[in-house]
């Protein structure tokens, strides 16, 4: 006869969430933010895409969203049997368009992801949800990666009435929270309805709020979109502040 504590072991199990896997640059230095916005309960499986010395241009860019290699990266981490695959990568995921973005994420499915979502996919998803059209757009690349970044979004009826970047060819996850906010204060225009900081390899957690309280608009980040459409995907809502966070609601499992 089963003891109570081996009952309750099974009812643990029973619901315990299923995880995310998530595919991210070779330089990508910020998985302790990814797990902030991850409620307690839902565990991250993190795995990163082959190393190459190109600075970040537009080269790299296309690069990074190698199939073969997101083919690869995607197996990598079905293992532990995540309910969705995230491609954690901004200009990986819009420098080929709206068609590339798609081939993106069929490729993961392919590869046998339950789900797939991209950092860039997710940021089209939560403008349609609140309702954004004109954004302005903080970078920290170069201007050729920021203009395909305004070209994505061109395809998807978003106009952009504001950009600025940093023109940095590496080390990004080094820029602080100070240069960020600097560079989004000094982007925002009154016809701007929202903006959006790119970059999975910038830290914005924490400041996201104080942003949009001096601003008065919704703030849109890379890896705060990022995580919200993946917990959409397996129904799980991320834990956080901020506009779009508190606008969305929950989407039941499949």
């Amino acid at each position: 006869m089963p003891s109570e504590l081996s009952v309750g072991l099974v009812d643990l199990e029973s619901d315990n969430p299923p995880g995310l896997g998530v595919i991210a640059p070779f330089d990508f230095a910020l998985d302790r933010e990814l797990w902030r916005w991850a409620p307690d309960d839902v565990s991250l499986y993190l795995t990163r895409l082959p190393f190459f010395t190109t600075p970040v241009t537009v080269e790299m860019a296309v690069a990074v969203g190698d199939r073969r290699a997101l083919r690869r990266a995607t197996r990598d981490v079905l293992t532990p049997g995540p309910g969705a695959v995230t491609f954690a990568c901004t200009s990986g995921s819009f420098v080929g368009g709206t068609q590339g973005e798609f081939v993106l994420r069929r490729t993961m499915l392919e590869a046998g992801a339950p789900e797939a979502t991209t950092t860039s996919g997710a940021l089209v998803d939560a403008l349609r949800m609140l309702g954004v059209h004109r954004l302005a757009i903080a970078t920290p690349y170069i201007e050729a990666v920021t203009a395909r970044l305004v070209s994505y979004l061109e395809e998807h009826e978003v106009q952009t009435v504001s950009k600025q970047g940093l023109g940095l060819l590496g080390n990004i996850w080094r820029v602080t929270y100070a240069e960020v906010v600097e560079i989004v204060t000094a982007v925002d225009r009154p016809d701007a309805e929202a903006l959006f900081i790119s970059c999975t390899n910038l830290p914005t957690y924490d400041i996201i709020e104080p942003l949009e309280r001096a601003l008065d608009k919704p703030v849109l980040t890379a890896n705060q979109v990022t995580m919200w459409a993946a917990l959409r995907a397996i129904g799980r809502t991320a834990v956080g502040g901020g506009r779009l966070l508190a606008a969305a609601p929950r989407r039941s499992a499949a």
